[in-house]
């Protein structure tokens, strides 16, 4: 971020946001609009304290939890990068985007949608963007006040071994690697040290200065699992949870599972076999020690805002894109219409009174973000937003949720790439089941279908249970919620 910038930018006020209790314009007083701290996490999944994982060391994360409300069950709408980043930041499905993979934009597929920020910036809101927001090197212009920051990390970076940093196919060398090494040699440490020395610059302006949207997007843990020796070292290999429901569920059709080919280019992954207990627990290992960097990370720009002072006027956002299979049913990664894929870590934390530490377990989309800041900040509504606000479900874990939280996936993934998808893959989670339909992309015709019962946070399917009689009426119900929503 530039200094000048900033500076620049401190001359102006806030001209809207007024209070309401003044009785004429003459006397009205210009109210403090909140900042907003929007941090994105990339394949983060609920292996964290706060979401119970008891193996987890994420401390950051979870103090951000007790300075806020945890959402137990969130859902992403598309589990997989681009996809599921676009819908959160314009507040649309991926069918109203028509963006389902890693090259669409919806700045051409729909070009009348406003992003989030862009919304902020058009209504006083000093933006700007740090890290993996959008997808990985996509520039947009449009939605920030400032150039973007960390906005593209080479796969060679992820890497300090020179067996590793010298050209691989795709980029990718190995799946794990470990060094003694500072944290800010890797992206996601440059995008914390910047994400602070913004937050100070951001501290530091003449009163009046617009509010700001400081959106920091942090690129693990998504493999290459490389984080600094410490974070590994914080960690008993012979204690990270074992590998649970290795098999797929029973009943499962083809279409719902794949090969783990983003877990396979990397070069020391076997192409076509199974993976050896061995790998299984290097892979989860590593997993558990990106997640522990991050965290590090999130608690340096955490610490910052506090040491600024402006944590008592910044709403802070945390949610990551998708969730992430480690094996569970013979898949790694993400990229199905599964509950360990769409289920995601989401926190929002507020300056105001409202109750703190609080869970709820109320059912809500990662499309409801958009809508809650716009209430939260006071600004003018936007149309064909699909989500809801949960400014009421702040504080208080008995407000009530969604009825059923949609996703979706396609098939074959990916498609070509002048092509649409063969088939899509709609899912919808209720409180206690799943309902899976496969359906031939632009019909209505159902070639699969898929049915699963929860026990509590259980995060694994077992058995489709869609033919067993009896569950007629439970597959009605749950087919007319996609169909009320994904029409």
């Amino acid at each position: 971020m530039k200094t000048k910038t900033l500076t620049s930018l401190a001359a102006l006020t806030v001209t809207a946001g007024f209070a309401a209790a003044p009785s004429s314009p003459a006397t009205r007083q210009p109210v403090a609009r909140p900042n907003v701290l929007f941090i994105v996490c990339d394949d983060l999944r609920l292996n964290l304290g706060c979401y119970g994982d008891s193996s987890a060391i994420t401390p950051n994360i979870d103090r951000l939890a007790t300075q806020g409300t945890l959402f137990a069950r969130a859902y992403t709408q598309q589990a997989v990068c681009n996809p599921s980043r676009q819908s959160v930041l314009t507040g649309r499905r991926p069918d109203s985007l028509r963006v389902w993979d890693l090259r669409a934009d919806f700045r051409k597929t729909t070009p009348d949608a406003v992003p989030m920020p862009e919304h902020f910036k058009l209504n006083g809101y000093y933006t700007h963007s740090i890290g993996k927001i959008y997808h990985d090197g996509k520039r947009d212009p449009q939605s920030w006040s400032d150039v973007e920051q960390q906005l593209r990390a080479p796969k060679r970076d992820d890497y300090h071994l020179e067996e590793n940093r010298k050209p691989h196919k795709g980029g990718k060398a190995a799946a794990t690697e470990f060094v003694d090494a500072p944290d800010e040699e890797y992206a996601d440490g440059k995008t914390a040290r910047d994400a602070v020395a913004s937050l100070k610059q951001l501290a530091g302006r003449e009163p009046g200065a617009l509010p700001f949207f400081l959106a920091v997007g942090f690129r693990k843990p998504h493999a290459p699992f490389t984080a600094p020796k410490r974070y590994w070292d914080l960690y008993d290999p012979k204690k990270i949870p074992p590998l649970e429901q290795a098999a797929p569920p029973m009943g499962a059709p083809t279409l719902a599972l794949h090969n783990s080919v983003e877990l396979r280019g990397y070069s020391d992954m076997p192409k076509v076999d199974a993976f050896t207990p061995e790998q299984i627990a290097r892979l989860r290992h590593g997993y558990y020690a990106a997640t522990s960097f991050t965290d590090a990370q999130i608690g340096r720009v955490l610490d910052a805002l506090k040491q600024t002072g402006l944590d008592k006027n910044t709403i802070i956002v945390l949610w990551s894109d998708h969730g992430y299979h480690l094996g569970e049913h013979g898949l790694w990664c993400k990229t199905t219409c599964y509950e360990a894929d769409t289920r995601v870590p989401f926190i929002i934390a507020t300056p105001d009174g409202r109750p703190r530490g609080v869970r709820t377990d109320a059912l809500v989309e990662l499309l409801d973000i958009y809508p809650t800041l716009i209430e939260l900040c006071n600004l003018p509504s936007r149309d064909k937003l699909e989500g809801r606000s949960l400014v009421s479900n702040l504080g208080n874990p008995n407000a009530k949720g969604l009825d059923g939280a949609c996703s979706q996936f396609p098939r074959p993934w990916q498609y070509r790439k002048d092509g649409v998808p063969s088939v899509m893959g709609y899912a919808v989670r209720s409180a206690t089941h799943r309902y899976v339909e496969w359906r031939k992309f632009g019909t209505l015709e159902v070639v699969e279908r898929e049915l699963y019962a929860y026990k509590g946070d259980q995060l694994f399917e077992t058995e489709n249970i869609v033919a067993h009689p009896g569950n007629a009426d439970l597959v009605r119900s749950h087919a007319a919620m996609i169909t009320k929503k994904v029409p």
